[in-house]
Protein backbone atom coordinates (compact mmCIF):
# COMPACT_ATOMS: atom_id res chain seq x y z
CA UNK A 1 0.00 0.00 0.00
CA UNK A 2 1.35 3.42 -0.96
CA UNK A 3 1.85 6.22 1.56
CA UNK A 4 -1.06 8.15 0.06
CA UNK A 5 -3.35 5.11 0.29
CA UNK A 6 -2.39 4.54 3.92
CA UNK A 7 -3.16 8.16 4.70
CA UNK A 8 -6.55 8.11 2.96
CA UNK A 9 -7.51 4.99 4.88
CA UNK A 10 -6.81 6.81 8.15
CA UNK A 11 -8.21 10.20 7.11
CA UNK A 12 -11.66 9.62 8.72
CA UNK A 13 -10.04 8.86 12.08
CA UNK A 14 -7.72 11.86 11.85
CA UNK A 15 -10.60 14.20 11.03
CA UNK A 16 -12.72 12.72 13.83
CA UNK A 17 -9.94 13.33 16.38
CA UNK A 18 -9.24 16.88 15.15
CA UNK A 19 -12.92 17.88 15.03
CA UNK A 20 -13.57 16.80 18.61
CA UNK A 21 -10.55 18.73 19.84
CA UNK A 22 -11.30 21.85 17.79
CA UNK A 23 -15.08 21.92 17.32
CA UNK A 24 -14.50 23.30 13.82
CA UNK A 25 -14.91 21.47 10.53
CA UNK A 26 -12.68 23.89 8.63
CA UNK A 27 -9.91 23.86 11.24
CA UNK A 28 -10.08 20.07 11.50
CA UNK A 29 -9.75 19.75 7.71
CA UNK A 30 -6.76 22.10 7.77
CA UNK A 31 -5.17 20.04 10.57
CA UNK A 32 -5.60 16.85 8.55
CA UNK A 33 -4.09 18.49 5.47
CA UNK A 34 -1.10 19.73 7.50
CA UNK A 35 -0.71 16.19 8.86
CA UNK A 36 -0.50 14.84 5.32
CA UNK A 37 2.18 17.38 4.38
CA UNK A 38 4.29 16.40 7.37
CA UNK A 39 3.80 12.70 6.68
CA UNK A 40 4.71 13.16 3.02
CA UNK A 41 7.95 14.90 4.04
CA UNK A 42 9.06 12.14 6.41
CA UNK A 43 12.05 10.25 4.98
CA UNK A 44 11.86 7.10 7.10
CA UNK A 45 8.35 5.60 7.32
CA UNK A 46 7.10 5.26 10.92
CA UNK A 47 6.71 1.82 12.50
CA UNK A 48 2.99 2.45 13.08
CA UNK A 49 1.37 4.81 10.59
CA UNK A 50 -1.80 5.09 12.68
CA UNK A 51 0.11 6.00 15.85
CA UNK A 52 2.30 8.50 14.01
CA UNK A 53 -0.54 10.25 12.17
CA UNK A 54 -2.79 10.32 15.26
CA UNK A 55 0.03 11.94 17.20
CA UNK A 56 0.72 14.54 14.51
CA UNK A 57 -2.91 15.57 13.99
CA UNK A 58 -3.49 15.77 17.76
CA UNK A 59 -0.45 17.99 18.32
CA UNK A 60 -1.47 20.26 15.45
CA UNK A 61 -5.02 20.47 16.85
CA UNK A 62 -3.72 21.31 20.34
CA UNK A 63 -1.62 24.17 18.91
CA UNK A 64 -4.58 25.49 16.89
CA UNK A 65 -6.87 25.26 19.92
CA UNK A 66 -4.44 27.20 22.10
CA UNK A 67 -4.34 30.03 19.56
CA UNK A 68 -8.13 29.92 19.09
CA UNK A 69 -9.04 30.12 22.78
CA UNK A 70 -8.39 33.88 22.93
CA UNK A 71 -10.70 34.44 19.95
CA UNK A 72 -13.42 32.34 21.55
CA UNK A 73 -13.16 34.23 24.83
CA UNK A 74 -13.92 37.44 22.93
CA UNK A 75 -16.56 35.90 20.67
CA UNK A 76 -19.79 37.88 20.27
CA UNK A 77 -22.61 35.98 21.97
CA UNK A 78 -22.64 32.23 22.49
CA UNK A 79 -20.00 30.11 20.78
CA UNK A 80 -21.17 26.80 19.29
CA UNK A 81 -19.13 24.27 17.30
CA UNK A 82 -19.41 24.25 13.53
CA UNK A 83 -22.25 21.86 12.67
CA UNK A 84 -21.21 18.41 11.51
CA UNK A 85 -23.62 16.50 9.30
CA UNK A 86 -21.84 13.14 9.31
CA UNK A 87 -18.90 11.72 11.22
CA UNK A 88 -16.69 10.00 8.62
CA UNK A 89 -15.16 7.65 11.20
CA UNK A 90 -17.07 4.50 12.04
CA UNK A 91 -16.34 1.96 14.74
CA UNK A 92 -19.29 -0.30 15.62
CA UNK A 93 -17.68 -1.23 18.94
CA UNK A 94 -17.65 2.44 20.03
CA UNK A 95 -20.63 3.78 18.09
CA UNK A 96 -22.44 5.08 21.19
CA UNK A 97 -19.38 6.92 22.53
CA UNK A 98 -18.65 8.36 19.09
CA UNK A 99 -22.19 9.67 18.60
CA UNK A 100 -22.46 11.22 22.07
CA UNK A 101 -18.99 12.78 21.92
CA UNK A 102 -19.79 14.74 18.78
CA UNK A 103 -23.07 16.25 20.06
CA UNK A 104 -23.27 20.01 20.53
CA UNK A 105 -23.74 19.53 24.28
CA UNK A 106 -20.67 17.32 24.65
CA UNK A 107 -18.48 19.59 22.53
CA UNK A 108 -19.53 22.58 24.64
CA UNK A 109 -18.51 20.65 27.76
CA UNK A 110 -15.15 19.88 26.16
CA UNK A 111 -14.64 23.64 25.79
CA UNK A 112 -14.27 23.81 29.58
CA UNK A 113 -11.16 21.62 29.47
CA UNK A 114 -7.60 22.74 28.86
CA UNK A 115 -6.20 21.79 25.43
CA UNK A 116 -4.17 18.93 26.95
CA UNK A 117 -7.13 17.62 28.99
CA UNK A 118 -9.29 17.78 25.91
CA UNK A 119 -6.79 15.87 23.79
CA UNK A 120 -6.26 13.19 26.44
CA UNK A 121 -10.01 12.79 26.96
CA UNK A 122 -10.71 12.48 23.23
CA UNK A 123 -7.94 9.95 22.62
CA UNK A 124 -8.59 7.86 25.72
CA UNK A 125 -12.32 8.04 26.38
CA UNK A 126 -13.66 8.45 22.85
CA UNK A 127 -11.23 6.49 20.70
CA UNK A 128 -9.93 4.02 23.26
CA UNK A 129 -6.20 4.72 22.93
CA UNK A 130 -4.07 3.10 25.64
CA UNK A 131 -2.26 5.35 28.10
CA UNK A 132 1.17 4.52 26.61
CA UNK A 133 -0.13 5.74 23.22
CA UNK A 134 -1.73 8.84 24.74
CA UNK A 135 1.46 9.68 26.61
CA UNK A 136 3.50 9.41 23.42
CA UNK A 137 1.04 11.66 21.57
CA UNK A 138 0.89 14.52 24.09
CA UNK A 139 4.47 14.27 25.34
CA UNK A 140 3.62 13.61 28.98
CA UNK A 141 4.25 10.64 31.28
CA UNK A 142 1.63 7.94 31.63
CA UNK A 143 1.07 9.03 35.22
CA UNK A 144 0.48 12.62 34.14
CA UNK A 145 -1.91 11.45 31.40
CA UNK A 146 -3.89 9.38 33.88
CA UNK A 147 -4.29 12.46 36.07
CA UNK A 148 -5.31 14.56 33.06
CA UNK A 149 -7.85 11.92 32.05
CA UNK A 150 -9.25 11.70 35.57
CA UNK A 151 -9.62 15.47 35.80
CA UNK A 152 -11.24 15.64 32.35
CA UNK A 153 -13.66 12.81 33.17
CA UNK A 154 -14.67 14.55 36.38
CA UNK A 155 -15.44 17.80 34.53
CA UNK A 156 -17.34 15.97 31.81
CA UNK A 157 -19.33 13.83 34.26
CA UNK A 158 -20.46 16.92 36.18
CA UNK A 159 -22.36 18.18 33.16
CA UNK A 160 -22.57 15.10 30.95
CA UNK A 161 -25.50 15.47 28.53
CA UNK A 162 -28.25 12.87 28.64
CA UNK A 163 -30.07 11.89 25.48
CA UNK A 164 -32.98 9.68 24.57
CA UNK A 165 -31.38 6.25 24.19
CA UNK A 166 -33.79 5.13 21.45
CA UNK A 167 -32.58 6.74 18.25
CA UNK A 168 -35.85 6.01 16.43
CA UNK A 169 -37.84 7.68 19.22
CA UNK A 170 -35.67 10.80 18.93
CA UNK A 171 -36.12 10.94 15.17
CA UNK A 172 -39.89 10.43 15.37
CA UNK A 173 -40.25 13.21 17.93
CA UNK A 174 -38.09 15.51 15.80
CA UNK A 175 -40.27 14.77 12.74
CA UNK A 176 -43.39 15.68 14.73
CA UNK A 177 -41.70 18.88 15.90
CA UNK A 178 -40.78 20.05 12.40
CA UNK A 179 -44.22 19.10 11.07
CA UNK A 180 -45.82 21.21 13.80
CA UNK A 181 -43.45 24.08 12.98
CA UNK A 182 -44.39 24.00 9.29
CA UNK A 183 -48.13 24.25 9.91
CA UNK A 184 -47.91 26.57 12.91
CA UNK A 185 -49.47 24.04 15.30
CA UNK A 186 -48.96 25.86 18.59
CA UNK A 187 -50.55 23.16 20.72
CA UNK A 188 -48.55 20.49 18.95
CA UNK A 189 -45.31 22.38 19.62
CA UNK A 190 -46.18 22.94 23.27
CA UNK A 191 -46.82 19.23 23.70
CA UNK A 192 -43.33 18.32 22.45
CA UNK A 193 -41.27 20.77 24.51
CA UNK A 194 -39.94 20.26 28.03
CA UNK A 195 -41.23 22.86 30.49
CA UNK A 196 -37.71 24.31 30.86
CA UNK A 197 -36.69 23.99 27.21
CA UNK A 198 -34.10 26.45 25.94
CA UNK A 199 -33.80 28.00 22.48
CA UNK A 200 -30.26 29.29 22.03
CA UNK A 201 -28.16 30.25 19.05
CA UNK A 202 -24.78 31.27 17.72
CA UNK A 203 -24.85 34.25 15.37
CA UNK A 204 -21.37 35.54 16.16
CA UNK A 205 -22.68 39.08 15.76
CA UNK A 206 -23.08 38.38 12.04
CA UNK A 207 -26.69 37.19 11.88
CA UNK A 208 -30.00 37.84 13.67
CA UNK A 209 -30.27 35.84 16.88
CA UNK A 210 -32.45 35.37 19.97
CA UNK A 211 -30.31 37.48 22.26
CA UNK A 212 -28.89 35.40 25.09
CA UNK A 213 -31.56 32.75 24.51
CA UNK A 214 -35.25 32.01 25.08
CA UNK A 215 -36.14 29.86 28.08
CA UNK A 216 -39.36 28.05 28.98
CA UNK A 217 -41.90 26.28 26.78
CA UNK A 218 -44.42 29.12 26.50
CA UNK A 219 -41.82 31.68 25.45
CA UNK A 220 -40.15 29.31 22.99
CA UNK A 221 -43.50 28.42 21.39
CA UNK A 222 -44.35 32.11 21.08
CA UNK A 223 -41.02 32.90 19.37
CA UNK A 224 -41.19 29.95 16.98
CA UNK A 225 -44.83 30.58 16.09
CA UNK A 226 -44.03 34.24 15.50
CA UNK A 227 -41.01 33.77 13.23
CA UNK A 228 -41.19 30.49 11.33
CA UNK A 229 -44.47 31.04 9.40
CA UNK A 230 -43.17 34.26 7.83
CA UNK A 231 -39.97 32.47 6.83
CA UNK A 232 -41.93 29.65 5.19
CA UNK A 233 -44.15 32.11 3.32
CA UNK A 234 -41.14 33.51 1.48
CA UNK A 235 -40.13 30.05 0.31
CA UNK A 236 -37.88 29.06 3.18
CA UNK A 237 -37.63 25.43 4.17
CA UNK A 238 -36.64 23.07 6.96
CA UNK A 239 -34.66 20.07 5.71
CA UNK A 240 -34.55 17.35 8.41
CA UNK A 241 -30.99 16.14 8.92
CA UNK A 242 -28.81 14.66 11.63
CA UNK A 243 -26.70 17.44 13.13
CA UNK A 244 -23.77 16.43 15.34
CA UNK A 245 -25.27 13.00 15.90
CA UNK A 246 -28.64 14.38 17.06
CA UNK A 247 -31.90 15.02 15.16
CA UNK A 248 -32.10 18.44 13.58
CA UNK A 249 -32.54 20.35 10.35
CA UNK A 250 -30.78 22.53 7.82
CA UNK A 251 -32.68 25.78 7.34
CA UNK A 252 -32.62 27.03 3.73
CA UNK A 253 -33.94 30.15 2.01
CA UNK A 254 -36.13 30.10 -1.09
CA UNK A 255 -33.09 29.69 -3.32
CA UNK A 256 -31.75 26.72 -1.38
CA UNK A 257 -28.96 28.63 0.38
CA UNK A 258 -28.13 27.71 3.97
CA UNK A 259 -29.52 30.08 6.61
CA UNK A 260 -28.86 28.02 9.74
CA UNK A 261 -28.78 24.60 11.31
CA UNK A 262 -30.95 23.47 14.19
CA UNK A 263 -30.13 20.57 16.51
CA UNK A 264 -32.50 19.10 19.08
CA UNK A 265 -31.70 17.49 22.41
CA UNK A 266 -34.36 14.94 23.28
CA UNK A 267 -34.88 13.23 26.64
CA UNK A 268 -37.87 11.54 28.26
CA UNK A 269 -40.04 12.15 25.22
CA UNK A 270 -39.55 15.92 25.22
CA UNK A 271 -37.23 18.41 23.51
CA UNK A 272 -34.89 19.81 26.15
CA UNK A 273 -32.90 22.23 23.98
CA UNK A 274 -32.92 23.68 20.48
CA UNK A 275 -29.53 24.98 19.34
CA UNK A 276 -29.17 27.06 16.20
CA UNK A 277 -25.99 27.97 14.33
CA UNK A 278 -26.59 31.07 12.17
CA UNK A 279 -23.08 32.54 12.00
CA UNK A 280 -22.34 32.43 8.24
CA UNK A 281 -18.65 31.78 8.95
CA UNK A 282 -19.61 28.38 10.37
CA UNK A 283 -21.93 27.27 7.56
CA UNK A 284 -19.82 27.53 4.40
CA UNK A 285 -18.89 23.84 4.40
CA UNK A 286 -22.60 23.00 3.99
CA UNK A 287 -22.99 24.91 0.71
CA UNK A 288 -23.78 28.47 -0.44
CA UNK A 289 -24.79 30.61 2.56
CA UNK A 290 -27.72 33.02 2.56
CA UNK A 291 -27.72 36.60 3.83
CA UNK A 292 -29.55 35.92 7.10
CA UNK A 293 -30.26 39.61 7.72
CA UNK A 294 -31.97 39.97 4.32
CA UNK A 295 -33.93 36.75 4.87
CA UNK A 296 -35.05 38.00 8.28
CA UNK A 297 -36.22 41.34 6.86
CA UNK A 298 -38.17 39.63 4.08
CA UNK A 299 -39.78 37.17 6.49
CA UNK A 300 -40.80 40.00 8.83
CA UNK A 301 -42.42 41.87 5.92
CA UNK A 302 -44.33 38.75 4.91
CA UNK A 303 -45.54 38.26 8.47
CA UNK A 304 -46.74 41.88 8.79
CA UNK A 305 -48.68 41.66 5.52
CA UNK A 306 -50.63 38.67 6.78
CA UNK A 307 -51.19 39.83 10.39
Amino acid sequence: MSRAEEFEELRPLLFAIAYRILGSVSEAEDAVQETWLRYYAVVTPPISTKAYLSAVVTRIAIDVLRSARHRREHYVGRWFPEPLLADPYEDPARSAELADSVSMAALLLLERLSPLERAVFVLREVFGFGFPEVAAVVGRSETACRKLAERARRHMDEGRPRFEADRRAREELAARFFDALRVGDVDGLRELLAADVQLVGDGGGKAPMWGSGIFGAEKVVRVLAGTVPGFLRIGGGLQPHTINGQPGAIVRDGGGKVVATLSLEVLDGRIQAIRGVVNPDKLGHLGPVADAWAVNREANRARRLTD
